[in-house]
């Protein structure tokens, strides 16, 4: 059994690596030709080149490309190039666009892992006739070729298990994490063991497709007339102001709302039929009851009567105590948080943990608030 688990010695084993050109990716591909793999690069592009080639600071941008391939070509492994940009445009951008305009806070990362990654780029890694995809991520795979779960990076300052929780038992089985076990200095120590260009190349920020983070002029360039201006209401039903457009906002906003005086003021609900944005003190923020849809459960049946688990609702908060149901339908799966919290916005992900095995999760649809005016 080599190190990637399969029954195999390492230079009988293919690998396909999913390149995005930046250090961790890189260093994973060093790292399993070091090993003695039959390692093959890959890299997605997922949006117009033309524009990619001007971005910093974003996977899978021209100048990553370019990256990818000069690694590919210092470590001496074969190195292709995928036009993905049809598939990443209806699967992530459009989702995206759609989902803000429903008054959400969608998540395009994880849609891009779920609809093109760990889809489309898995079934082109076994028409390769690879054994296994590796990829960069910051998480841990836990057992062999069957039954494998997904746990908690050991640096849990680069965890990336919330962005994976779409990820099904097929997927995972096949997937690859070699740096889970590695802290973000010791990769850079191999990317310069190794001697690879791109050693002290900065991390990906941005959205790939968002530049400066700006979303709502993407929105609008997919979905001209998005930022249509409403009225600010007050949950006591006043009006307060004019907005500019709900895509310019998020629940839990409280900075640049437009309307200012008295008691503090948080977005609580955004109306994209009646093109309003709700407004309201913070307690008005606090849920406790959350339904979810799409719910990728990787753990034992849940019972009729919930099972215990830990839950992440933002990718930056702690994981915080929680039972979950199953429902009967796909939009009837649901979690009551054992303690409030704020700000719980639909479009975002719910990610269940037990301790550090990663459970599943689901798109949040629906938080209860628990408030009265």
């Amino acid at each position: 059994m080599n190190s990637l688990g399969i029954n195999k010695s390492p230079a009988d084993t293919r690998v396909v690596v999913a390149m995005s050109g930046g250090v961790d990716s890189s260093v994973v591909a060093a790292k399993l030709k070091d090993e003695g793999y039959d390692v093959v690069g890959i890299t997605l592009q997922l949006y117009d080149h033309g524009v990619a080639i001007q971005k910093k600071g974003a996977c899978c941008a021209g100048q990553d490309i370019h990256d990818a391939r000069q690694v590919s070509e210092a470590i001496g492994i074969p190195h292709y190039v995928l036009d993905y940009e049809n598939r990443f445009k209806d699967s992530v951008m459009e989702d995206f666009a759609d989902s803000y305009i429903r008054g959400e806070t969608p998540i395009p990362c994880v849609r891009c892992n779920q609809e093109v990654k760990f889809k489309d780029l898995l079934i082109t890694a076994k028409d390769l006739d690879a054994d296994v995809l590796a990829t960069g991520h910051y998480v841990r795979r836990v057992g062999y070729a069957t039954q494998a779960q997904m746990c908690k990076a050991v640096d849990p300052l680069k965890d990336q298990s919330y962005f994976l929780f779409a990820t099904t038992q097929d997927q995972l089985n096949y997937l690859r994490f070699p740096l889970g076990g590695l802290v973000k200095d010791d990769v850079r120590q191999l990317a310069e063991k190794y001697g690879l260009s791109i050693s002290d190349k900065p991390d990906s920020q941005d959205i790939c497709f968002v530049p400066e983070g700006g979303y709502a002029g993407v929105i609008e360039r997919l979905r001209p007339g998005a930022g249509e201006p409403g009225e600010i209401i007050h949950l006591d039903g006043r009006v307060l102001g004019e907005h500019k457009g709900i895509i310019y906002y998020t629940i839990g906003q409280r900075r640049g709302i437009g309307v200012g005086g008295g008691d503090p003021l948080y977005v609580i609900k955004l109306d994209p039929n009646k093109k309003q944005v709700i407004v309201g003190p913070k307690a008005a923020l606090e849920i406790s009851k959350v339904f979810i849809k799409e719910l990728n459960w990787l753990g034992e049946k849940i019972p009729e009567e919930g099972i215990k688990i830990q839950v992440k609702v933002r990718s930056t908060s702690s994981a915080e105590a929680a039972t979950l149901f199953a429902g009967e339908s796909d939009d009837k799966a649901h979690f009551i948080l054992d303690k409030p919290e704020y700000g719980v916005s639909a479009g975002q992900a719910a990610v269940f943990y037990d301790e550090n095995f990663l459970l599943g999760g689901g798109w949040i649809i629906r938080a209860v608030s628990s408030y009265v005016a």
